[in-house]
């Protein structure tokens, strides 16, 4: 369990990165698909800081998913 936790501990950072170079581009999204995406991004910052990594996994994932970015 500890392996797993730590896993999720590195994929954290890494998908903000994911969201932060896809946003950095412009992408072509409503404003309020863009919106969510910057609310679900900073939600998932604040969930990895309080260590809850899944958590925060699962809505970057969200954010990545409106921006067409794979998770896998």
């Amino acid at each position: 369990f500890l392996l797993s936790g730590a896993a999720f501990a590195f994929h954290c950072p890494a998908d903000m990165k994911k969201i932060d170079d896809a946003l950095a581009q412009n992408p072509e999204l409503t404003s309020e698909q863009l919106a969510e995406v910057r609310t679900l991004r900073a939600e998932g910052e604040t969930l990895h800081n309080a260590g809850r990594h899944q958590e925060s996994v699962d809505t970057l994932a969200k954010a990545m998913k409106i921006l067409g970015i794979s998770t896998m």
